[in-house]
Formats: C-alpha cells, sequence, structure tokens
C-alpha cells in the first residue's frame, strides 16, 4: 500500500496545524494486539462471482477449503461483513449438505458435520449476495473506505466516469465481498471466476485460464491462482480497459489503462519490466508470481495496492505527455507496489501489529529503484524527503512495531512507512551491502508463502552477519522516537586534538548510534567509526592543525534532528568535497541565511551549477532576485538555466525565480517559454509574464486554457483569471478544481476558488463551485474531516457574508444548504 492521499496531507499545512489524529498515539493502557490464533487454516478459495452492476452487489457462491490448524475442531467461523447469507453447507463428493449456522451480519458461525482433526480438510459451501454499498465500516487515513467491493458509477449515470469495479482487501475488507477468515497471517490459493458484461476486462489473482462468451450479454472469466496468498490480498476489477501488454522473462506484464491513456501506458509504467529484474536481482529470489497485471482505477480509495500480482492504483498515475517532461511523478509508487510482490505478498506480516515488514520494505524499495536507475543523489535526495515526512508527523511516540493500538489503521502511518523505510537505510550503512542484500534473501526463502514477525527478520540478519542485532531491533523496531543530537565541534591547538561533543537531548530512550566521523586536512579525509551509546558523549581525533571539517555522520544516514556549530567556511568546503547529497543540501541550507556574505553568496551560485538537478532547483529557490545584489550576481547564470538546463524542473524554478527580477528583458524568454512541452516551464512563464506585462499574460491565459492544461501551467492560468478576469472565466477555474485529485495542490487551490467565487453571480454558476468544494470536503477521510471542516466552513461562512452583502441572498442561501445538510458541514 502506498499512502499518497496521507502523504499530501502530512505536507498539507493547516491539516499538520489542526487535524493530528491523536487516537492512534502509544498508550501501553490499550489492548494488546496479539497475533490472531489460527483454530482453522484456509487452504483453497473458490469463488464463483456475478458482477450485478444496477444494484452494486456480488451474487456469489463459495466453496472454502479448509483444515483444522493443530487441534480437532467441529466448528468455523468465518468472516462475512453485511451479506445476505443463503445457503451454507458441508460439500463432499460434489454433494452439498446444509449446515447449522448463526450469523450476526459480521461473522459466519457454522457447526459442522463432525469433528476434523488437525491437518484434516474439508470444504465448506456458501451462497450469498454481497451488499457494499449497504455496508458501514471506518476506513482510515491511508483506506478511506473499507466497504471491499467498490463499484464505479455502476448504472451509467456520471457521464464524466466510468463504469467499473474493483477490490480493496486491505486491512480485512475482503470479507465484505467473499467469506473468508480475514487474517494477515492466512494464506490460501484461489480462484476466481467473474462474470461481467461482455464490454468488460477483468483483472484477478494469477493467471487467466479461460473465458467464456455467454448468451446474456456478459462473459466468464476463470482466474486461477496456485500459489497462496493471503486473503486481503484478493483481487478483482474490471471496465472497459485498453490493455497494454510488456513481458518479463516469458511472464505478462500488463496495464489496464483507459482509453485515454493507451498511448502513454508504456511511458507510465514502461519500467516495470527493469524493476521486476532489478528487485529479482538484489533479493536473490526472482519475481515469485505468474504474471503481474496493473490496473488504475477511478474514485480508488487509497494510493495504490499490491494486490499479488493484481496492483491497483489511483488515477492520479494517469498522466499525459506533456507532465511526463517533467517526469513520471508516480515512478516511486510503481516500484513500492511492485517491491510488495515480495515484502507483502510472498511474506506476510504476521499482525497489523508488525505491519512494518512489509511497509518498510516497500518504501525503501522506492530508495532502491532511485539508486539503481537514477543515480544516489535522486536516491539520497527521497530519503531526505521521506525522513521529513516521518519528523513532521508528530508520531515520536510510536513504536514501529506496535502492540498497542485503538484499531489496526491506525498502523498504517509515517512511523510503519517511513521510519521504517530509514531505519532499514541504517541497517544497510552498518551491515553492509553484501550482508545487507544476502540477510533480505535468507529472509525471503526462509518465510516464503509463509507469515512472519519482526525477529524473523531479525534472525534472518544474525544469522548472516554473526552479530547480536537485539540492540537495534529494541530501539528501533520495538522502541519510539529519534535520537535529537545537539553536535558540538571544537579543536585544542595544545593537544592537537579535534574534539566532537554529542549530547542527545530527546525525551524518552537513550539511543546507541554507530556513527561514521570524516575529519579532512589538507583536502585529504581520515575516516573514524565511533558509538554515541550515553546521552553525553565526546570523541577526540588526532590533528596536526585546526581540521577544515570535522563531519559527523558522514555517510549521512542517521535519523536524527541535529543541530552542528559549523562555519561558513566549513560549510564551503563541505559543499565542495564532502560529496553526498545530504552534505551538499546542508551547505547550500546554511548559506542562503548568509547571502549578505560573500563566501554565502558565492555558494549558493556555484550549487546552480551542481550535477544534481535537485540541488540546483534547490539553490535557486534560496535566491532571493529582490535584493539587487544578488539579482545583478545571479541573473545571468539563471537565464543560462532558463534556456539550456537539460531538466524541465530545473527551467521552470529559473524562470520563476528571474520574474521576480521584474524586468522587461525577459519578456521574449517568457514567451517563448509558453510554448514548451512542460506545463512546469509555461506554467512559471506565464506566471513571470504577468508580473511585467499583466494584459499579456491574462492574453495568453485566455489563449492557453482554450488547449489543455494540467499543472503548473493550469495552476498560473487560474491564478491569472482569479485576478484579473471575470465571471466568464468560471469554467475553466471550476472545471480545473473538479479535475484535481485529492491532493495538496487542491487544498491549496480552496482559498482562491472561494475568492472567486465572491465574483460569480450566475447561480448555476455558483452552485457548480459550491458543489465542488462540498464534493472536497465529501472526499477527506472520516477521521480527518471533523479537524478540516471548521477551516472550509469558515471559507463559506465568509463567502456566505459578502453575498449577502452584495444583495445575493439566492446565492447566500444555496451555501446554507451545504452547510445544514446532514453529512457535510
Amino acid at each position: 500500500m502506498k499512502r499518497a492521499v496521507l502523504l499530501s496531507f502530512l505536507s498539507f499545512s493547516i491539516f499538520l496545524a489542526g487535524a493530528q489524529d491523536t487516537s492512534d498515539i502509544y498508550d501501553p493502557e490499550k489492548e494488546y494486539r496479539a497475533t490472531p490464533e489460527k483454530i482453522n487454516d484456509l487452504v483453497h478459495t473458490k469463488l464463483d462471482a456475478r458482477l450485478d452492476f444496477p444494484n452494486a452487489q456480488l451474487n456469489g457462491k463459495v466453496w472454502i477449503t479448509l483444515k483444522p490448524h493443530f487441534y480437532a475442531t467441529d466448528s468455523l467461523l468465518l468472516d462475512a461483513k453485511g451479506m445476505e447469507i443463503k445457503t451454507v453447507a458441508i460439500s463432499k463428493a460434489s454433494k452439498n449438505t446444509p449446515l447449522k449456522y448463526k450469523y450476526d451480519g459480521m461473522q459466519l458461525d457454522i457447526d459442522l458435520d463432525r469433528s476434523y482433526r488437525g491437518g484434516e480438510a474439508y470444504t465448506v459451501y456458501i451462497e450469498y449476495t454481497a451488499k457494499p454499498d449497504e455496508f458501514e465500516g471506518q476506513g482510515s487515513a491511508a483506506i478511506s473506505g473499507a466497504k471491499g467491493l467498490y463499484f464505479i458509477d455502476p448504472k451509467g449515470e456520471d457521464p464524466t466516469k466510468p463504469t467499473q469495479v474493483w477490490t480493496q482487501g486491505e486491512t480485512e475488507a475482503t470479507s465484505v465481498y467473499v467469506p473468508t477468515i480475514d487474517k494477515p497471517n492466512q494464506k490460501t490459493t484461489q480462484e476466481f471466476i467473474l462474470t461481467v458484461p461482455a464490454k468488460f476486462v477483468t483483472l484477478s489473482n494469477g493467471k487467466l485460464i479461460s473465458h467464456k462468451i455467454n448468451n446474456d450479454g456478459t462473459h466468464t472469466h476463470h482466474w486461477k491462482m496456485d500459489q497462496p496468498h493471503a486473503p486481503y490480498l484478493f483481487f478483482l476489477g474490471a471496465g472497459e480497459f485498453s490493455v497494454i501488454k510488456d513481458s518479463y522473462k516469458g511472464k505478462e506484464v500488463s496495464y489496464y489503462v483507459e482509453k485515454e491513456y493507451a498511448g502513454v501506458a508504456r511511458k507510465i509504467f514502461g519500467n516495470t519490466p527493469e524493476m521486476l529484474k532489478f528487485f529479482s536481482s538484489i533479493t536473490g529470489v526472482e519475481y515469485p508470481w505468474v504474471k503481474y497485471g496493473q490496473m488504475v482505477g477511478r474514485d480508488y480509495v487509497s494510493g495504490a495496492m499490491e494486490n499479488t500480482t493484481a496492483t491497483l492504483h489511483q488515477e492520479s498515475a494517469y498522466q499525459d505527455e506533456r507532465e511526463l517532461v517533467d517526469g513520471n511523478k508516480w515512478e516511486d509508487v510503481i516500484a513500492h507496489e511492485a517491491f510488495h510482490q515480495w515484502f507483502g505478498d510472498l511474506v506476510t506480516t504476521e499482525s497489523w501489529s508488525n505491519l512494518t515488514l512489509n511497509e518498510s520494505f516497500a518504501n525503501y524499495s522506492e530508495y532502491l529503484w532511485r539508486e539503481y536507475k537514477y543515480g544516489k543523489d535522486a536516491a539520497d535526495a527521497h530519503h531526505v524527503e521521506d525522513m521529513q515526512g516521518y519528523l513532521m508527523s508528530g508520531s515520536q511516540d510510536k513504536n514501529l512495531v506496535r502492540f498497542h493500538y485503538g484499531d489496526k489503521e491506525e498502523m498504517f502511518d509515517a512511523v510503519s512507512y517511513n521510519k521504517g523505510g530509514r531505519i532499514l537505510h541504517m541497517l544497510r550503512n552498518f551491515v553492509g551491502d553484501s550482508a545487507f542484500f544476502k540477510a533480505m534473501n535468507l529472509y525471503l526463502v526462509a518465510n516464503k508463502y509463509k507469515a512472519a514477525e519482526a525477529h524473523q527478520l531479525r534472525l534472518a540478519f544474525e544469522e548472516v552477519t554473526g552479530k547480536d542485532l537485539n540492540w537495534f531491533w529494541n530501539q528501533w523496531f520495538f522502541g519510539a522516537g529519534h535520537p535529537v543530537l545537539d553536535i558540538n565541534y571544537s579543536y585544542d591547538a595544545g593537544t592537537n586534538l579535534a574534539r566532537v561533543a554529542v549530547k542527545q537531548k530527546q525525551t524518552g530512550q537513550t539511543f546507541k548510534l554507530p556513527v561514521k566521523v570524516d575529519v579532512w586536512n589538507a583536502g585529504k579525509k581520515t575516516s573514524y567509526q565511533v558509538w554515541v551509546t550515553d546521552t553525553t558523549s565526546a570523541f577526540y581525533f588526532p590533528s596536526a592543525t585546526q581540521p577544515q571539517l570535522v563531519n559527523f555522520d558522514a555517510d549521512k544516514v542517521l535519523l536524527a534532528v541535529k543541530t552542528e556549530n559549523k562555519s561558513l567556511d566549513e560549510y564551503v568546503f563541505q559543499y565542495k568535497n564532502a560529496g553526498n547529497y545530504l552534505d551538499r543540501k546542508e551547505a547550500v541550507d546554511f548559506a542562503a541565511k548568509k547571502l549578505s556574505d560573500p563566501k554565502g553568496q558565492q555558494l549558493v551560485l556555484d550549487a546552480l551549477k551542481d550535477k544534481y538537478a535537485g540541488i540546483r532547483s534547490l539553490a535557486i529557490s534560496r535566491l532571493d532576485m529582490r535584493k539587487e545584489a544578488t539579482a545583478n550576481a545571479a541573473s545571468a547564470e539563471l537565464e543560462k538555466i532558463a534556456r539550456n538546463d537539460p531538466k524541465r524542473m530545473v527551467r521552470a524554478a529559473a524562470i520563476g525565480k528571474l520574474g521576480d527580477t521584474k524586468k522587461e528583458s525577459y519578456k521574449d524568454l517568457y514567451m517563448k517559454s509558453l510554448t514548451d512541452s512542460s506545463y512546469s516551464v509555461a506554467g512559471h512563464a506565464l506566471n513571470a509574464l504577468a508580473k511585467i506585462d499583466t494584459a499579456a499574460a491574462f492574453a495568453q491565459a485566455k489563449k492557453l486554457a482554450a488547449g489543455k492544461t494540467k499543472g503548473e501551467l493550469a495552476g498560473a492560468i487560474t491564478g491569472i483569471f482569479i485576478k484579473y478576469g471575470d465571471e466568464s472565466a468560471a469554467a475553466f477555474i471550476i472545471g480545473s478544481f473538479e479535475d484535481m485529485p485529492l491532493s495538496q495542490e487542491k487544498f491549496e487551490a480552496l482559498q482562491p476558488l472561494v475568492g472567486f467565487l465572491v465574483k460569480v453571480r450566475d447561480l448555476p454558476t455558483f452552485k457548480r463551485g459550491i458543489d465542488a468544494i462540498d464534493e472536497l470536503h465529501m472526499q477527506i477521510p472520516e477521521q480527518y474531516r471533523g479537524q478540516l471542516t471548521p477551516v472550509i466552513e469558515g471559507m463559506l461562512k465568509s463567502l456566505q457574508k459578502k453575498k449577502l452583502e452584495a444583495g445575493q441572498k439566492e446565492l447566500a442561501d444555496y451555501i446554507d444548504t451545504k452547510l445544514k445538510k446532514e453529512k457535510g458541514f
């Protein structure tokens, strides 16, 4: 699972300020969350399902083969949520004999025909109707729904949406559409026989083994999964998709996309075969399944989901040619879900408490893929972003492996994902690459087709390295928080010793930290390995003269908040010599605060030519071009970047900074850039043009709005229309807002939209704008809606007041209908 929506929320300032959900803060008084007891084991699940689109229901017949785990039993308890149960029987020799059962709407308690001994297989037959739209379940920030089976525009009434169906089983929602033992420590082989309208294609787990055309306008696909996997990884999806096919070592790799995106499907997903090859190589375990399909579903309730052999992505994966010029924004997600096919699908967490066994590895796979495909700087930049995501989440009181929580959905957070990935990065650095990947292989091989807990990962690493790693697991996997380090450097000329004093200032545990320290003299470094073990530690290193730099955490792997007393001269040296992405980023960030010092300004100017695009963009962002001295020093280089940088995002940033100068001499550059193939370049150029010629910018905005616009360009056009336009721009402004997925970008567009609606007098247009805001509100996961509602409500009440003051009572009254509706504000 990739939590794209949640990650957007974590970076949204209003959410950070006021919507922290404290229900999942670690509380030792909460119930201990034990691994689910196994009384019966799933063996095989055969589902014959007819999808009833008009009623948004599934009519199913399921044969579930089980066996008692160890002790004899004469009963079976299945999860079956919100269903109409019609028949429950024991199935023997093709004959079904009814069984007694009790059903409370959540679980099916079955009396078997006799007692079965441990390991003795039996098959239960159930006929039922699943009614997911009538089931009320609680989702999470990561997974905003819990009804398992989702029909999208099932009656074909919405002209803006295709009719589709897809499933989301994690955490325990598979049992809304098929009876099962809905726990992550169960494993079963599977057959899904799916009958859908003839115009639809289907995707499910395993391999398509037959296709039958029926006489009633439907057809039936039989998918078979011969290898066991967890019930939450069951998947069925159907719709009018184009299926684009690749392959990996003779296995089908397919991309299910709407017809509009068939031409760019390979540009979005086309690295998948290379990912499977790379991940097979580093794990030492060949891609274990028969095929790998990926589908993009409308209105999907999460970022993406790693259903075995059949990943589902939200529609944010869709990008057109011009968006892809700036880079594939969904590539990290694609890698994340692909790596789950090993970590999560082949070996599965045995309980939600151990969720990080799935998610930390999937999170870290994003680093591994970037490192392999795009270089260490790109990987390290992602590492820093994810570390900041955790540090900003306010999750320092949560253990990584959590046996106490309010609800299982709370485990899908920045600790299980971001922190878990950073911990693996530190572990890799500590044991070395060879041992790290060999231990990964041992863990996968020893536990394949099984469920595991964090200690089994520890034992694999201990077996490979020969080290006792309890100290590492205890503080990072079973402990909470992170180091907050005050690092003080000094030099004693009398003793020729460089001193590093480290103070741990965090509350809670004192961390044991293996750290590399580089001491630089005469342009050469000497590396030392030290251990920080106490609240206050001091280390001494021989140095004939004052070192040019002492670099604590020289490999830049620590998950920590660090404060250091380095000088500008030391940061200048660090930028030029230390080499790692974070070394250079730290130096640029420090120098940006010293732009009045020629050395600080020169460091940032040097960074404009950095080898890595991310550092070039960072340096650009740190320039204040409103200051004449900075503008004089940087303008020539920025113009070169704006015209020639190989990375469109860097060119866009440079154009944006040149715009701050408000110099007419750049107008030709802006006009030319408006037709660039990159939305980002064109969008920044339009905003820059508006700062020197508002009439020209408005004219160009109207011209550009007639074509296809997204991202930065759509935002720039919207901003100009709101500021300089009139009600005639409403269709573009509201339409652009409607088209945005739930994201930080959409929240940032909310205030300007409300501001524009002040100008709108036409009732249907005004209603459309208010409906778009209401739709955004309803898209917010329920557990956060309560905190964000007052923010949106406040904006609407302010708008309502202005409409009343303007004598536009009918418009004000329409806002009132939204404020008062039962499930709204």
